[in-house]
């Protein structure tokens, strides 16, 4: 009963019946909680796998913190990919861009007051699990330039997140972001390069973020049962 009262049921069914065949979308795969603002939805969402209730949640109460200010925000021009099982938390903001691609690999996640951006290409691997204020930005917004040159310097780049990802609170990521997969964000950092030459279970952090470890990793098969069971609606 809980559950039902904390899903936002207009928003919920005006999304999966807009975005979906009919097939999917009386499956109502995608759940929205508290209140979200669909500044637009024209762009392409697809799901793959096995279709189930709730798999992806915007919004979904799965952290300490219980209220939602009521700012979450998306707006998809692009495509989005969903490979299972997707988590947002509260206060969410999403924009894809009409030329941007977005995807989510199974049980990947963005908590509380996170943003995403994407105009070019975003793509986070299984288990890419993001604490809360983080930001994942595929362009720098502004042209810039060589003041010598006269060279511009291009825009965007793609952002590559691996498997098994786990990024703490306020981690920054930029264009051209690449991680392998097991590697552990720090709290507070900022990405901006490949780091997958470190191989994987590897720490990085700092401004920009830089290695720090090797050989460390959180212990995602101790833990995958119940964060599974826990997630999972």
């Amino acid at each position: 009963m809980q559950l039902f009262y904390s899903v936002n049921w207009t928003k919920t069914l005006y999304f999966n019946f807009k975005k979906f065949p009919f097939a999917v979308a009386k499956q109502l795969p995608v759940f929205f909680y508290g209140k979200v603002k669909f500044t637009a939805i024209t762009g392409e969402i697809h799901i793959i796998g096995p279709i189930k209730k709730g798999m992806i949640g915007f919004g979904q109460p799965y952290e300490m913190n219980t209220l939602h200010k009521g700012i979450a925000e998306i707006n998809i021009l692009g495509t989005i990919v969903f490979n299972g099982y997707v988590q947002f938390g509260k206060d969410y903001f999403m924009y894809i861009g009409e030329d941007g691609y977005c995807e989510f690999g199974h049980m990947s996640s963005l908590a509380s007051n996170t943003k995403l951006i994407c105009i070019e290409r975003i793509v986070l691997g299984n288990y890419a699990r993001f604490g809360s204020e983080a930001q994942i930005m595929d362009t720098n917004f502004h042209q810039m330039m060589n003041t010598q040159t006269g060279e511009k310097f291009k825009m965007t780049a793609p952002i590559s997140i691996g498997n098994y990802n786990y990024a703490s609170n306020r981690v920054t990521v930029f264009q051209g972001t690449k991680t392998p997969d097991f590697c552990t964000i720090a709290s507070n950092s900022l990405c901006n390069t490949d780091y997958t030459s470190f191989g994987s279970n590897i720490l990085i952090g700092g401004i920009p973020a830089k290695f720090i470890k090797d050989s460390i990793s959180r212990d995602w098969e101790g833990e995958k049962a119940a964060l599974d069971a826990y997630l999972m609606i």
